[in-house]
Order: C-alpha cells, then structure tokens, then sequence
C-alpha cells in the first residue's frame, strides 16, 4: 500500500496526464501548480459539501462587497490544511521548488486595496471559527490593473489573471439568475471559490457572479460580416464583470460602475432567497431569523431597495411587510468618513440604469421623510440634510443606515467621529443602531505564512495555540527583557530584510543594504494618506545631505507601494515625484547609499508577503481623522515593525495595547486639527518659516524637478499654496506637520542604532497584537450583529 507522499505523487501526476496530456518530467511550473490545485480541490470536495448541507438549516452570514483581495491561493490553503510540508517534500522529488510551484499562480484580481484584503481576511476567519455563511461579489476578467512604471509615471496595463483560467473557481451554470436593467436583461453565473480554515473540515464558499448575454451571438449580424454588431449585446453584458472599478470619469463609466453594483447585490439576493424558499418555503417573516447580509460599505447598498423588489414585485407581499423585514435583514459598515467616498449617484443615471430600483428608492426617501416630518416637525434644515434624495442625488450612505438594523465603524476613533461629529444627527435619530468593529488581519496568512521564521520562534516559546487564538500572543511578553530571545528576533528580522533585499534587486533593479532602517509605506495612493509628506522629508534629508556631506545618520532605504486610481491625477503625479526623487538620489555617488528609495512596481498581497515581514518602520502617516482604520498597520505591528504615525485610526488602539513609548506618535490630533480650522490655517506659515521647507515645496516648480511638462508638480503645488474650488489648501496639513514628521523621523533614526532596546519595542508590538486578528473581529459580528453560532462538521 503507497504511503501518503506517494499517493499524493501518483494523484498530481495523474492531474497533469489529464489536464495536459504530459508526464511530469515534461511538466512545468505553471502545469504542475494546476495539477496539485485539483488534487487539493479533490481532498475538500467531500467536506465542501457536508460544510454546505451542515448550513442549509442554520442562519448564515452573507457578506456582499464588490472586492476580495484574496492573493494567491495555493500557499495559504496548503498551511489551512497543514499540507505545506508534505507537499514540499513530494515537489521537491519530483524537480520543484515550493516556492517555483507557487509563484505560478497569479495573484486574484478580485480585489485593490483595505476594503478587499479586509473582506479576504474575513472570509478566512468566518471558517476557521466555523461559522456559518460565504462571500458575494463580481468574478472580474480583469483586475484594476498592471502597474507599470514607465519614466516614473504610472502607466495601467490590463491585470489579466485569468489568461490561463482559474483553478479555485468552480462554475456552478445550474444556478445562474438574470439580472434585468432598464436596458435590458444579462445572465448572472455563479462561479464558487472554497475558503479553506485552518485546523477544521469546514469549507465556506465565496460566490462570484460571472456576466453573460441572454443571446451569445448575433448571428444575422455576423453572416451579414458585420461582426462588431454581431458581438455588441455579448460585450455590453461582459463589460459588467470585465474589470474592477473602471473609470467613472464619464457617464458612460459611471453607469457601467451602477450596473456592477446592481448586478452583484440582485443576483446574490435572487440566490439567497431562492435557498431560503428551498428549505424554508415563502414564510419571509423568518427571513432575518436565517440571513443576515453585511454590506461592506456602500458599494452594495442598491441590495435594500432589490429586496424590497424582489419580496413586492415578486414574492407579492405588501410594502409595509417587506420594510419590516428588510431593516432587519441588513447590516452596514462604514469605512470612510471622506464625504467624496460616500457614494452619491445622480438620479438621472439611476433612473436609467435601474429604473424600478429607483421607483422604490425615491419611496423609501418619502417613507424616511415620514419619519422625519413626526421626529423633527420643527426643523427644516435638519430634515434636508437627512434626506436620501437631496436635489439630483441619491445619498447612498443614507440609505443604508435608515435600511439597515446596525451601523458599525472599523476602529475606536473611527466609530467615535462617526457618532459624535460626521453622523451626529444619525445617531441621536438611532442610537441603538451605532457600534464599533475595530478591524483585525488573518495572522495565518500575515504570520504564519508570510514570515515561517518568526512563526516557529513564537510556537517553540508559547505552543501554537497562537494561530487560531491570537490572544495567546500576550504569553509571549515576559520574553522582552529575554537577551536571547530578542537577539533571535534581531537575526529573523536580519534574514528578512535579506530576502525583501534580494526581492527589490530581482523585481525593481535596485540593490539595498539589508543594514538599513527599511522605512515602509504601502497602501493605496491617497491624498489624506500623505505620500507627499514622506517623499517631503525625503527630499528635504537629501537636501540637507547634500550640504552637509559629514552629517551623520544611519542608513535608511524608503520603500513606497502604491497605486492611484487612473483618473485621479494628484494622485499620479506623487507616484510621478516619488520615482524621479528616487532617481535622483539612488545615482548620486556623493550619497554613499546613506538613503535609498525604492517605487515597489505593481504593490499587490505577493509582494506584501515580503514587505510586513522585513519592515523595521511602518509608515501610517495619514492625517488625524481621515482613515477609518487602516490593517497594514497591523501586519506591520504583528511582524515587529514600529508604528510611526499619526493618532488617527487603529493607530490609536496599537499605541493603547503596546504602548506609545513603543512607537512613534507625531502630527496634529483630530482636535487640534478642528482648532486650527476654527482659527484659520494658512499654510504659507510653515512653508515661509520651517527651515528647508520652501526649497522642497518650490522644487515643484522651480526647475529643480522635472515633470516632462504635465503640470502635474504644479498642481500640487498649487493644492499646498492655493487650494481648488472644492478645497481649502493643504487640506490635509502636509506642511503643518511636517516639521513633527522631521524631528521624530531623526529620533527614530537616532534610537534604531540602539538593537536591544529596539529589538525590546518590537517584540513589545508583536506581544500586544492579539487583538487585531480578524477573528476576534468576526467573533464580535457573529455575537452582537449576525446572531450565529459555530457549526463544525
């Protein structure tokens, strides 16, 4: 009888004779990675279905977001399934490295940016807790996009990750819907993703809907030979699911993001309610005893008025039944207070993509004025501000707090500027509607997979407990004063560095000195993020440098990952400066490489893996007030990098937990801030009377930096000095905190030099980060919003 390697020998060589008709000498590292994935698939189909039969009868918890952010899905699943060794082991046999074999897979297009790995690390939660409920979004064609960049602009080229299809997706045509739009009809096909737990038998489900043409051709078109015509119904239908977030510079755009929208939340809730009538017949009042769905901001908020569709129009209950169960139904996170993130759409636009949608929507608004007319008989004014259709617009935001039984934030100070400052009048009109849910990371991916060295560390010093209950970590802190312990740390944080090192030299052509501080800001390009801040002082260090050739600091190699959004072009023109300061300073000799910055091309959860675990500092500098939260902060804290940033998001929560003198606070606070405002910002006074200051902000305009006359430096010079229309300048108090940001970065430079004591604080991070796993997050939904229970097979 074969052992187990053999047999899994046999199994993945078998896959690769079916699948491509070769042997596995003949086999590469791409045909090798889809062989071992359906054997993997093989190994869960059996748990996959009893996990799916175990939830039929139980209430579930559908999470509908228009992004996962889901990475490769080989490496994770393999340690889920406590696979990774033997798997290495066989790989290995037979001619392949493990790590060849998964580097053949392409990162998932599903998703971009926090919302998306948020909704990623949730969904690995959810299973491995044992909870019941799955994932709803879009299966895109394409992701956002490829970054490249070419003479230091961004230049977006087709992400196509499915050019040699997708091996965890299962198509599932038997349960396909239709999705009606005021231009006519599209098939909705579901395609399956397992998401495998870690140490359980249970497998969730993340259902992607797939967009196709009631008609797959015309073909008196096409024997006319006009081709183009032939195919235009099939391409509009497939523009839905084509790619995330096309641009909505344009109606055209704008309408094609409603659609996306629409599509999603009506064939999901079409799903749901079909599983319900299965087993539970048309009795919707039970509706809420058995589905719970969250919406993961207001991208699915078009889902309160489908329902009521589809429970009026289809199920034929009168409205006053299907509002009650609708508001019961549903659950809203908020992950922004930016008030150009909180979706508006034009009614116009609504009204022609989704015309019964919008019939029921403007209802939904007079039913709310209602309520406000009884509430606030007296005040007019507050009333308007409260409508979901104010003038032209329909406040989406507004519309899922009034349809929704809970409405949460992502961190302490998020959820707190929420009730008290940007939702005051909401909460007083629902206060019991309002709570916090401070965001967490999946430490299996961040911890476990991302940095195997550290991981074994913390098991040989507390057991492995830790992976499935990250409050374990608190075990670990008596071993901060432990020399061993943290000189171990100190050689696993060294090899780390080594290997984002040599990653940096075979991706972006730039040698490193592993010795350096890696200073690290990945996370999507931003305004209120401040990029701008951190290449300031960058610029300004150089400045300084120049001048003062003795000065003496230790090395440091800031490292930038970032992509903008392809119509935003402030955005665009900091990834533009970041490069060309980049170029400036990584080929002057005179530098002696005391500074190095380096543009991580095409940032995505691959290159995070080597990025979290080499960090010594996690750049979180956004201006106090303005993130939600904010989870690179945690990968970073969990790995041992030392927080510098702002008061502001979960930062506030890792200084409580691992305390501030662990870190680096810097920058003005939400009060200070509002203060400021009361009194008037000019931000001509830092800019005239910071030294240095006014040379980096004149170096975008002077001469001193070239951006190939776009006017994209002057634009942002112009936002500093001058403000827009739409904005004050330097709405997000770049030069205001930028000489906080300057003396605490040479303190951080300065104390680095000391490893122990730095080592100490680190380990101080990694010890207090147990709190921040996801599934103490996903705990708090299930008790206090989804009301589900644990039902492991």
């Amino acid at each position: 009888m074969k052992n187990s390697k053999e047999l899994l020998k046999t199994k993945i060589e078998n896959q690769v004779e079916i699948l491509f008709n070769k042997s596995l000498d003949e086999a590469n590292a791409l045909e090798i990675y889809q062989g071992l994935s359906n054997v993997l698939l093989e190994t869960i189909s059996k748990d996959w279905l009893k996990t799916r039969k175990r939830y039929e009868t139980e209430k579930q918890a559908f999470y509908f977001s228009a992004e996962f952010l889901m990475g490769r899905a080989l490496g994770n699943n393999l340690i889920n399934l406590g696979l990774d060794k033997e798997v290495k082991e066989v790989l290995e046999e037979i001619g392949f490295d493990l790590n060849s074999v998964e580097a053949a897979e392409e990162d998932a297009g599903l998703g971009n940016g926090g919302l998306g790995r948020l909704a990623a690390c949730f969904m690995d939660s959810l299973v491995t807790l044992n909870l019941p409920g799955q994932g709803y979004g879009i299966k895109y064609k394409n992701g956002i996009f490829k970054q490249k960049i070419v003479d230091g602009f961004q230049v977006e080229t087709p992400e196509t990750w499915l050019k040699y299809g997708d091996v965890w997706t299962i198509s599932r045509p038997s349960e396909e819907v239709v999705v009606e739009f005021g231009d006519g009809k599209v098939r909705a096909v579901p395609y399956d993703m397992p998401v495998i737990g870690y140490g359980t038998k249970n497998v969730n489900t993340l259902r992607l809907w797939k967009a196709k043409s009631i008609n797959e051709l015309n073909l008196k078109a096409f024997n006319d030979q006009k081709y183009d015509e032939a195919l235009k119904e099939v391409n509009r239908a497939e523009d839905i699911s084509r790619i995330l977030y096309p641009n909505d510079s344009t109606n055209e755009g704008k309408k094609l993001r409603l659609k996306q929208q629409y599509f999603f939340t009506s064939a999901s809730l079409q799903d749901i309610i079909r599983k319900f009538k299965n087993i539970h017949g048309t009795d919707f009042k039970k509706l809420p005893e058995f589905v719970s769905i969250q919406l993961n901001d207001t991208h699915p908020v078009i889902a309160i008025p489908e329902l009521m569709r589809i429970l009026c129009d289809v199920e034929g209950l009168l409205w006053k039944e299907a509002w009650a169960i609708v508001e019961k139904t549903f659950a809203y996170t908020n992950h922004t207070i930016l008030s150009e993130a909180l979706e508006k759409w034009w009614i116009g636009l609504y009204e022609e993509v989704v015309p019964r949608i919008f019939q029921i929507t403007e209802r939904i608004h007079f039913q709310f004025l209602d309520l406000l007319e009884k509430k606030y008989p007296k005040d007019r004014a507050r009333r308007e501000r409260m409508s979901i259709i104010q003038g032209d617009l329909i406040h989406m935001a507004w519309l899922a707090i009034y349809g929704s039984f809970a409405t949460n934030g992502v961190a302490a100070l998020h959820t707190d500027i929420l009730k008290h400052i940007e939702l005051k009048e909401w909460y007083e009109l629902f206060p019991e509607r309002f709570l916090n849910k401070t965001n967490g990371i999946t430490q299996r991916r961040w911890l476990l997979e991302a940095n195997p060295e550290l991981s074994k560390l913390i098991t040989e010093l507390i057991g492995d407990k830790w992976i499935t209950d990250f409050s374990q970590m608190k075990n670990l802190e008596k071993y901060a004063t432990d020399k061993r312990v943290i000189n171990r740390f100190l050689e696993i944080k060294s090899e780390k560095k080594k290997q984002l090192a040599q990653f940096i030299e075979e991706t972006q052509g730039i040698k490193v000195n592993p010795e350096s501080i890696f200073d690290i800001q990945i996370k999507r390009l931003h305004e209120y993020k401040r990029q701008l801040l951190n290449i300031f002082h960058i610029l300004d260090l150089y400045y300084r440098l120049k001048k003062n050739p003795t000065m003496k600091i230790h090395p440091v190699t800031y490292i930038f990952g970032a992509k903008s959004a392809p119509g935003y072009m402030r955005a665009k023109g900091t990834i533009r400066l970041i490069n060309e300061v980049a170029q400036i300073i990584n080929n002057d000799v005179e530098i002696k490489d005391m500074i190095k910055v380096v543009f991580m091309e095409n940032y995505n959860v691959s290159s995070a893996q080597f990025l979290f675990p080499a960090a010594d500092i996690s750049e979180q500098i956004s201006t106090a007030g303005k993130e939600a939260s904010g989870t690179g902060n945690m990968k970073f804290m969990i790995n041992g990098a030392l927080t510098f940033g702002t008061l502001d998001g979960a930062n506030v929560e890792i200084v409580e937990e691992a305390g501030v003198e662990n870190n680096y606070i810097f920058g003005l606070k939400v009060g200070e801030i509002e203060e400021l405002k009361k009194k008037g910002y000019n931000p001509k006074t830092p800019y005239k009377e910071i030294e240095g200051l006014k040379r980096v902000v004149d170096s975008l305009i002077d001469g001193s930096l070239d951006d190939e006359g776009t006017g994209l430096y002057k634009e942002l010079y112009d936002s500093l000095l001058k403000g827009a229309s739409w904005h004050e300048p330097d709405q997000y108090f770049v030069l205001e905190d930028f000489e906080d940001f300057r003396k605490t970065q040479e303190k951080i430079n300065k104390e680095f030099t000391d490893r122990e004591t730095w080592g100490k604080k680190a380990w101080i991070n990694i010890s207090n980060g147990g709190k921040f796993s996801s599934d103490r997050t996903i705990d708090e939904y299930a008790k206090e919003i989804w009301k589900i229970t644990s039902q492991k097979i």
